[in-house]
């Protein structure tokens, strides 16, 4: 008998989430030729992620108001469960539990908010922040125990879940990101060629969470405290994307050693970590931090904020030091013995120990949410994870 299996995703159009929908689309699309499964998408649009195999759903409105959104997952969807007839397994790809009707059912949790410990200074540039880290937690709640998984990308957030919400660890699946290749074009620009100052580079959205004023705060006691000079700090914003930015810049904006540079494209951000000597990463809450997994390819030191997801994204690399991201004194600190040469500052992050279920692919977190197949794969699929 044909098993249907259904991905809801009305909510990712951009971004990493809307990578591992495509990644997730592309193993199912594979999975539809060689066994007797339909496979069901329900996307913003059919081009963000569209494969051969696959029947959509487009719908666009849920996206206008959260009143909507909500409505669509708890009321629409249980309409659109039973048209679509006998469901065997409902993946929800983003975050929420809908109502409907299948025989299994798992969501996919990409959100860390539930666990930020949210300020005033959030309230003041970035009021949206604060009340999704307020509530999230509802919204996970939300039916979350008539999953009968539910996946995660790294071993501290399956705790907190398992924690915050009493469920059942066996029904929590690490599924770890797959790791993207670094590839960087040479001979073009300042590749590969030495720059003059020790130099540090944070990639990052502009969003207040990302606590990029940690940083500025930091060069401001090296430049006017310590008399530090021959150092630089580039920060992937320019100061004006939103009220947040706008005043890091105003306050900081004077400094010498900061570099407000600006959204990169991929290959210019590639070429940065090719060239500066030291990745900064104060961030707050993150559900994995990409760019400590990709400059950790280039084998150079990374200061990292002193929380769970940094210590485990940046696990079996030598080169690490951690620092309360609330204290730029401590992390002026660190970055005044990197520019002097010192490096004992740095360790080893070891590596996290990781218990089943696990799924380092595609196909093995298939096997588990289809038949309960627990064995960990860890070859990679053809699509890649």
């Amino acid at each position: 008998m044909t098993k249907t299996i259904v991905v809801s995703a009305v909510n990712l159009n951009k971004g990493g989430t809307l990578a591992v929908l495509r990644d997730c689309l592309a193993y199912l699309s594979s999975l539809a030729v060689k066994k007797d499964v339909r496979i069901v998408a329900i996307v913003y649009k059919r081009e963000l992620a569209d494969f051969p195999n696959i029947e959509y759903v487009e719908t666009q409105w849920p996206k206008k108001r959260w009143v909507n959104r909500l409505w669509y997952e708890y009321v629409t969807l249980k309409k659109v469960s039973k048209e679509l007839g006998d469901v065997y397994l409902w993946f929800s790809l983003h975050d929420t539990t809908p109502n409907v009707a299948a025989k299994r059912r798992a969501v996919y949790c990409h959100n860390s908010f539930s666990f930020y410990k949210w300020s005033i200074h959030d309230l003041l540039f970035a009021p949206k922040i604060a009340l999704f880290a307020i509530f999230t937690k509802y919204i996970y709640g939300k039916n979350i125990h008539k999953n009968d998984y539910l996946v995660v990308q790294q071993q501290w957030f399956k705790r907190a879940m398992v924690d915050m919400f009493n469920v059942d660890r066996s029904k929590v699946i690490v599924a770890p990101p797959k790791t993207p290749s670094v590839r960087y074009k040479t001979g073009r620009g300042n590749i590969g060629e030495a720059l003059s100052a020790y130099t540090f580079l944070f990639p990052a959205t502009a969003d207040s969470h990302k606590n990029f004023q940690l940083i500025c705060e930091a060069c401001e006691i090296l430049e006017k405290q310590r008399g530090m000079k021959d150092f630089q700090v580039y920060l992937t914003i320019s100061g004006v994307e939103n009220k947040y930015t706008n005043w890091l810049y105003k306050k900081w904006g004077h400094l010498k050693s900061l570099k407000f540079i600006g959204y990169l494209k991929r290959e210019s951000l590639l070429q940065r970590y090719n060239e500066v000597n030291c990745l900064l990463f104060p961030s707050k809450v993150e559900t994995w931090g990409l760019p400590i997994t990709e400059f950790s390819a280039f084998n150079k030191p990374m200061l990292l904020a002193d929380l769970p997801y940094a210590h485990e994204t940046a696990a079996g690399h030598n080169q690490v030091a951690f620092f309360d991201p609330d204290n730029a004194e401590i992390l002026a600190e660190q970055m005044m013995a990197l520019i002097k040469g010192n490096t004992s500052i740095l360790m080893e992050v070891p590596e996290v120990s990781s218990n089943e279920p696990l799924a380092r692919s595609w196909e093995s977190l298939f096997s588990i949410l289809l038949w309960d197949t627990k064995q960990i794969v860890n070859n990679e699929d053809s699509t890649g994870r």
